[in-house]
């Protein structure tokens, strides 16, 4: 079989072997690989290399956002709590009042940022 090694595969496509191996560990190509281990590209994954870009191009997309979409055709819980989220409608928790909403939303923010936020380290505290 005619393959190139990841380098040459890299010459020719424009991408680095370096983003070659981030496009396959984010499950957007798999590359063979040889009887030493070695990752080979082939036509089909050239080609597939070649179309990643045009749709990557065409749609202003990143890699991240093609990772994301194949994640979502493979993980039927993620792509249920996504289309949960884009079809829930925000609602007011019965216990606030609607004039306090807008402040108790910010107040519930303010302290989920603080609980995720590791507190800074002073001379003091040193």
């Amino acid at each position: 079989m005619d393959a190139l090694t990841i380098n040459e595969a890299a010459e020719t496509t424009g991408w680095s072997p370096r983003m070659l191996r981030y496009i396959e560990r984010i499950g957007l190509i798999e590359a063979p690989r040889s009887s030493a281990g070695y990752r080979i590209y082939g036509p089909a994954e050239l080609q597939r290399l070649r179309t990643l870009r045009e749709l990557l191009d065409e749609r202003g997309l990143g890699l991240g956002d093609v990772a994301f979409a194949l994640r979502l055709r493979r993980e039927d819980a993620l792509r249920g709590a996504v289309d949960a989220w884009l079809e829930a409608e925000p609602r007011r928790p019965e216990t606030v009042p609607a004039g306090d909403w807008l402040r108790w939303e910010q107040e519930k923010h303010a302290r989920l940022l603080s609980a995720a936020t590791p507190p800074t380290r002073t001379m003091e505290t040193a």
